[in-house]
C-alpha cells in the first residue's frame, strides 16, 4: 500500500491535474474533456487558454484513440497491453503539459519520427501552409485519418513538440509525446 502514497507524492510533486492508464475509447474521450473543462474553469484560467488546452487535448486523445492498434493478428506474443496508453495532463507555474504515451509497431518508428521533425523544424507560418497542402492532398492513412493531428497540435501549442521512442521488444515500441501550452 506504499506504493501507492509514492505514486501520489510523485504525482503530486509534479502537479499532475488528471492521468490515465488503460484502453482509450470515445466515451472515455468524452468524460476526460468534461472533467478538464471542468478544472479549467476552477483553475480560473482565461477563456483563451481554455481553448487552446481543450483543442491540443482533443487532438492528443485522438490521436491515442486513432493510432492504437486495435485489431492484431493471432494471439499476443508479448506480456505488454499494446491497445492501452497513458496520459497525463500536469500544471507547473502557467504551464501545461499533456504527456501521451502508447505502443506503436517499430517498423512505423522512421516515419513517424521524419514527420515529427519536420513539423518542429517550421515556423507558425510554415506549419500554417504545411496543414493546408496535407489537407488539400485528401490522402487517408489505413486508419482513415488524415496526418493532420500532429501539425495541429504544434499550431495550436504554439510550441515544439517533444517526443520520445522507447524500443519495448522486437516489434513493439513505447512512443511518449510532451506537449506544452503557455
Amino acid at each position: 500500500m506504499a506504493n501507492i502514497y509514492d505514486l501520489y507524492k510523485t504525482m503530486e510533486s509534479n502537479k499532475v491535474m488528471l492521468s490515465f492508464k488503460g484502453r482509450v475509447t470515445s466515451d472515455l474521450l468524452m468524460s476526460v474533456l468534461q472533467i478538464m473543462e471542468t478544472k479549467l474553469v476552477a483553475e480560473d484560467e482565461s477563456p483563451k487558454v481554455r481553448k487552446k488546452i481543450y483543442n491540443v487535448l482533443v487532438e492528443c486523445l485522438q490521436n491515442l484513440y486513432h493510432h492504437i492498434d486495435k485489431e492484431k493478428e493471432g494471439p499476443s506474443t508479448s506480456e505488454i497491453d499494446e491497445q492501452s496508453a497513458i496520459f497525463m495532463i500536469a500544471k507547473d507555474g502557467n504551464q501545461y503539459s499533456i504527456m501521451t504515451g502508447n505502443y506503436m509497431d517499430s517498423v512505423d518508428v522512421d516515419k513517424l519520427e521524419d514527420k515529427l521533425k519536420l513539423i518542429n523544424s517550421m515556423d507558425k507560418d510554415e506549419l500554417k501552409q504545411y496543414y493546408k497542402t496535407v489537407l488539400a492532398d485528401g490522402q487517408r492513412s489505413d486508419k482513415g485519418t488524415a496526418g493532420l493531428g500532429m501539425i495541429d497540435i504544434a499550431r495550436k501549442s504554439g510550441q515544439k513538440l517533444e517526443y520520445h521512442f522507447l524500443p519495448v521488444d522486437d516489434v513493439s515500441t513505447f512512443f511518449s509525446l510532451n506537449v506544452k501550452i503557455a
